[in-house]
């Protein structure tokens, strides 16, 4: 005899899902989300120093690299990368007192993450992988098993996934490009909003165009896959 579905059921279902969702995303929050996002916290909202706010931002991603090397005798890439910039960062506000050089500061670190994200796909371990494999997968592992098929592969798989990184290196790296020549060829309190302005538009943009070029097809793909496999 069959069961009736319950809430409870529903809801034990909803969180068995969202789960697996969350272990994926969690490295990409606690690497990257976290320390960028206490920075401009600590120095925006709460007003303190970018020495102090950038040390205190490293601390994550600080504790996360040290323990992938103790524990799992590897380097973790993102929250090294992101700790290496923080560190970048630190040594360019001793420099402190040129205000544009302080314009230019954050879109070196921008920029920093942006190659280092190029240099990954070049090295075969494209760096945004962490944050669109969960949104394609949903945190089915079935789905899971089929991305890691059509990404051994090889094929048109692959190369969107590496295509997703690319993109989004070369926006962060353009992005901080333009920053830069902004700092140093338009008035001051212009870039002040300018430069939060052009990071915004970048990465709305950087956003859809990726979403509709290569998100919403590498989704298509694994769902006619997973269908195609009467599941």
């Amino acid at each position: 005899m069959s069961q009736l579905a319950t809430p409870a059921a529903d809801t034990a279902v909803g969180a068995s899902v969202r789960q697996p969702r969350w272990e994926s995303l969690k490295p990409l929050v606690l690497d990257a989300v976290v320390p960028t996002a206490s920075y401009y916290l600590l120095s925006k909202g709460f007003g303190m120093g970018t020495m102090a706010a950038l040390a205190w931002s490293s601390v994550v991603p600080a504790g996360r690299t040290l323990w992938s090397v103790v524990k799992e005798r590897r380097v973790n890439g993102l929250a090294a990368l992101i700790l290496a910039a923080n560190i970048v960062g630190l040594l360019l506000s001793l420099l402190a007192g040129d205000p544009r050089l302080m314009l230019a500061k954050d879109s070196g670190i921008t920029a920093m993450v942006g190659l280092a994200v190029l240099v990954s796909v070049a090295a075969g371990r494209p760096l945004m992988t962490v944050g669109l494999k969960p949104w394609v997968t949903k945190g089915n592992p079935v789905r899971a098993t089929v991305w890691e098929r059509l990404i051994a592969e090889r094929g048109r798989f692959a190369r969107m996934e590496r295509t997703f990184s690319v993109m989004w290196g070369v926006a962060l790296f353009g992005e901080a490009a333009v920053r830069v020549v902004g700092a140093y060829t338009l008035p001051v309190d212009t870039m002040v909003w300018l430069g939060g302005a052009i990071a915004a538009v970048t990465i709305t943009a950087t956003v859809v165009v990726s979403g509709a070029l290569v998100v919403d097809p590498m989704e298509k793909k694994v769902t006619e896959e997973v269908a195609a496999l009467g599941m």
